[in-house]
Parts: structure tokens; sequence; C-alpha cells
């Protein structure tokens, strides 16, 4: 779910890209001009040991607690985000090169998935550009999976930096800037390599515990210049824990532009690979930070520009999940969403494909204390519905509250209109003498 544009063969717009995943002095704590979501500030790696502690005990109070529980974890306060920032620019580096070579071929501009460089071309193109000699290049391509047609798309292409192979030391990409070939992971310093080992430690300690008490474990959205290297390795753990349920989930914010571009080349890689494709869809919560960053720093603005656009995105990528359950049975996705109409939209299309709430492939989600009005109904017609519950002091947990109803416009009209609804309830079994009845 790396970041795509099919713009990118101009060296200055890539230029322009490359901006958005370098490390900057002003944005360093993430939490300034963010009001809907939790974030973290890198002190130590025992803070980040702290985190993972608290993770832990989340994930067993959601065992505890209730049957098929979620629990939903943040990377970036399991790391340095430094790490998360080199390796993002790393993959999108290595994704804008596969796009550079399509463009050359006569294909720019075409989705991700359909995207297909032809071998004999691309070896050329590499020799050409002194990258690596035919004969270097002749066995990237040679694997079960790989340039079998004759062609090689993007999931070809990025396994041949995928961490269970060791070419990613002999890939050289060209420096937009320069003109010179660069190799694509610059080295980390021995410091830099143990916490990212550190990092995927605790990753994995998580996934574990998770698999054990039998709770889904849900790997938040960050900022995009995060977002690369957090899907990435989100991927991974789905590989190794998704084989026989989805236990790991991955988030797409839909008020991104790429994002559809993102679920469906993830889609596809669970496809091939035989796992359950694990997702929560969300329509995003960094807006305002996104768009002050990049144009302070001076990259293209990465939100959709408009509410409209974002929910025509939202149903987009819902529907294409919805499809694959219908086919496979192995997608299952969380609609973490607060409006009605995107509620109506997946009860609606789950009729129509037959997907029937009883298998358990599509949950809802809102905040705890928002909502209700949708999610009880859901509830009362069988259909696994969560309320997200914040934890943590209250001096921390009640601004993030009043800040998520700060953000989200609608929010006060929808509140006034449950006020309505619990007070015309009130009133009816008041009236029918049912207030504290049995079954109420």
């Amino acid at each position: 779910a790396e970041v795509h544009s099919p713009s990118l063969a101009s060296s200055a717009g890539a230029e322009q890209r490359e901006k958005q995943y370098r490390a900057h002095r002003g944005f360093g704590d993430r939490r300034g001009g963010v009001i809907s979501a939790r974030t973290y500030f890198y002190a130590d790696e025992s803070k980040c040991d702290q985190h993972m502690e608290t993770f832990l005990r989340c994930i067993d109070a959601s065992s505890g607690s209730s049957e098929d529980g979620f629990s939903a974890i943040k990377l970036t306060a399991l790391g340095r985000p430094q790490f998360l920032l080199q390796f993002s620019e790393v993959l999108v580096k290595w994704r804008r090169f596969f796009h550079q070579m399509a463009a050359e071929q006569g294909q720019a501009g075409q989705a991700a998935l359909e995207t297909k460089l032809e071998v004999e071309k691309l070896q050329e193109a590499l020799a050409n550009l002194g990258i690596a000699t035919k004969a270097e290049s002749q066995h990237w391509f040679t694997g079960e999976n790989l340039g079998v047609s004759g062609t090689v798309d993007l999931l070809d292409w990025n396994s041949l930096i995928d961490s269970r192979t060791k070419l990613s030391k002999l890939l050289l990409v060209p420096n937009m800037q320069t003109g010179q070939l660069e190799p694509l992971l610059s080295r980390f310093t021995e410091e830099e390599d143990l916490q990212m080992k550190r990092m995927l430690q605790r990753m994995d300690v998580l996934a574990k515990r998770a698999t054990e008490t039998g709770v889904r474990l849900m790997v938040d959205a960050e900022q995009t210049y995060f977002q690369p290297a957090i899907s990435r390795l989100t991927l991974e753990m789905q590989r190794r824990f998704n084989r026989d349920q989805a236990i790991i989930f991955n988030t797409y914010q839909c008020y991104l532009k790429e994002a559809y571009d993102n679920v469906t080349v993830d889609v596809e890689l669970s496809r091939r690979e035989g796992w359950h494709f694990g997702t929560k869809l969300v329509r995003g919560a960094y807006m305002e930070q996104e768009r002050n960053r990049a144009a302070q720093i001076g990259y293209e603005d990465p939100i959709n520009p408009t509410y409209e656009k974002t929910s025509e995105m939202y149903h987009r990528c819902l529907d294409y999940i919805l499809e694959e359950i219908k086919h496979s049975r192995k997608a299952n996705v969380m609609v973490a969403s607060h409006n009605e109409d995107t509620v109506k939209f997946t009860l609606r299309r789950m009729m129509e494909l037959g997907i029937h709430p009883s298998e358990k492939k599509v949950y809802f989600g809102q905040l705890l204390g928002m909502c209700d009005q949708i999610t009880f109904p859901l509830g009362q017609a069988g259909f696994p519905v969560y309320k997200y519950v914040p934890y943590g002091p209250v001096n921390e947990v009640l601004p993030y509250l009043s800040r998520r109803a700060q953000e989200n416009r609608g929010i006060m009209k929808r509140a006034n209109r449950e006020r309505e609804l619990l007070w015309s309830e009130f009133k009816r079994r008041l009236f029918a003498g049912s207030l504290f009845g049995p079954n109420h």
C-alpha cells in the first residue's frame, strides 16, 4: 500500500513528492493540529516498551470482555518514527521507479494493477540505466511467480524488495536531483538497525498475544508520510498470522486520493498468496495536519478535495472488498463510520451480493457515546457491531472525545437527533407504563 501517483514520470514531480518523506524539524511532534486521533511522541525505547505493555493489557481486556473482540494499535507508539519515514521513502521511490518504467513502455496513468511491464524491455531499460546487466537481472524474474507471463506487474516488482530476499542490497535507483544511481536502501547505523528490530519484535509479541487470546488486532492508519511503511509492515504480519482467518486488520483512509489503488493492490496480494484479507475502512483523521504540512513543505495535497469525493472513494473501496467477500469468502471488512448513508449502502450491497450477517465477514464500528441510533438497530438486526472505547487518563480521553465531536461537523446535528429519538422513546415507554419493564 505504498503511495502511487500516475504523474511521477516527470523529475520535477518526483522531486516534489520526495519532500513528503523527509524528516522536518517543525514536524517532529506529530500531535499539533491533530484533532481526531491519538498520537504518540517518541521519547525513547523504554517508552515504546511501556506502550507495548499497554497494548497487551488492552488485548487481554478485549479478550475478557467479549467474544470476537478487536484491539487497535498504532505502530508509531512501538518504535522510532524516523525509521518509518525512511522505510516509507524507500517504498515510494521503488514504486515510482516502476511507474517510470511503465511510462517509458507507454503505460502512463494506468491503474496500479493494470500496469504490466514486458520483461524483455524492462531488462533492456535496467541495463541501459546501468542498474543491472541483462545477466544480473535475468534471475530476478525467473522465480515461481515472476515473469511467467513475460510481464512484471507491481506486486512482482514489490517482491524484489521483499524482506525474504537479499536483493535489496543490490538495487539501485536514479536520484531525480543528481541523475546519479544510488542504493535504494541507505545503510542504517547500528543503533537504527536495533531500533527497527525492536519495533518488529514488539509487533510480533502483540500479534502472538492476539492470536492466543482470539482477539483481532487492528493496525491504525497514520499520517501519509509514515503510511507506506506501516502498511508494508502490517502486510508482513498478515502474511504470517492470517493464514487461516483474519487476525491482523490493516486500515485504509478513504480521504486519500490513492486509497483505491492501495486497497486493490493489497487484496490482489492476499489472493495470490492465499491469506485472509482484513481491513478497517475509515474516512480519515489527519486532514488539517496533512494539508498544512503539504503546503509548508511544498508537495501535492494527498487528500481528496471534498467530503463528497471522500464518500465516493469510501464506497468504491468498500464495494471492491464486498465483491471479494462474495467471490472468495477470504476477505473481512470493518465499516468504521458514523455516516448513515454509508451504513445503508453497505446493507444494500450485502443483500445484493448474498453476504449474510451471520457469516461475520462485515463488521460495523462507531465510537462509544456516538451514533447509538446506528449502532443499536444494527446489533438488534444481528449484524456484528462494535463500539470503540477510548481508554487512558481522564485528562487525555475527554479532550480526545470532544475533539472528535468538533472535527465531525455533522455530529452535533446527529447528537440532537439522538436526543430527540431518546426523548420520544422515553415518553412512549412512560405513557405505555413500560419504562422499567423486564424487556427494556
